[in-house]
């Protein structure tokens, strides 16, 4: 029969044992969970990489897609824009025109209404290019064409302002209608002749004295006419012409 102490010992050495597997069995249950969760850790990195890569791409794709689309509506808000310009400046040219011929059947209108008023004398001013500004020789052509009104007292003075060729219609309408203005804004000072005498209009290119294809014929058309009219009996006298030529 085992002694106490032998029995003893033997429970001792089986806990020992027990306590040895255990441990054993421990220590391969990490390794066996760290070894398995290591890969899919690694690869749940990797996935999140790709994704976070995959995400910045298409970002990016759509960051320069927009960026397009904006440059896009620009270039055509911008074609638009100019596209109405150019409509806006053609209706203005077309609308100055038809006001120029509206004021010149108003102008004649006036004339035919005024009791027949008829021409008595009348002067033809020129300019350089481009020019609205009198010269002293233009002067003198007014001053000598001033002398005959006199001491008239129904008439009136037909101011009409030309230009050549060159350039837009719009703006050798505006330079017409300058010219008129400083012949008479010339007269009206110097010889105070009221505003209502006057009857002007500037009809840019749009009727040639001489051939613009000349540089002779183009200065003849940088001119501003003025006659004198007027419904009195003298206006049966025949009616004088002077002319600037430079």
């Amino acid at each position: 029969m085992m002694s106490i102490q032998n029995v003893y010992r033997m429970v001792l050495a089986g806990i020992a044992v027990t306590v040895a597997l255990a441990g054993a069995t421990g220590c391969s249950t990490k390794n066996y969970v760290r070894t398995q969760t290591e890969p899919l850790v690694e690869h749940t990195d990797q996935l999140e990489q790709k994704t976070a890569e995959n995400n910045r791409q298409i970002r990016d794709v759509n960051d320069r897609a927009q960026s397009g689309i904006t440059r896009a509506q620009g270039a055509a808000d911008s074609a638009n824009q100019n596209s109405l310009k150019a409509n806006q400046q053609a209706d203005d040219a077309q609308l100055s025109a038809d006001n120029a011929v509206h004021r010149a059947d108003s102008l004649d209108s006036v004339i035919k209404g005024l009791d027949n008023y008829k021409p008595v004398s009348n002067v033809s001013v020129t300019f350089g290019f481009n020019k609205a500004e009198l010269t002293k020789d233009d002067r003198d052509q007014l001053d000598t064409f001033a002398t005959q009104i006199g001491a008239r007292r129904s008439y009136i003075l037909k101011v009409t302002g030309g230009t050549d060729s060159t350039g837009s219609a719009q703006y050798n309408y505006e330079l017409s209608q300058r010219r008129a203005d400083a012949v008479v804004q010339y007269l009206a000072s110097k010889y105070g002749i009221a505003a209502h005498r006057f009857y002007l209009i500037g009809i840019g290119k749009d009727k040639e004295v001489a051939p613009n294809t000349t540089a002779e014929g183009r200065k003849q058309n940088r001119r501003v006419e003025v006659e004198l009219l007027t419904n009195m009996g003298d206006a049966a006298q025949p009616a004088s012409s002077q002319s600037a030529s430079r």
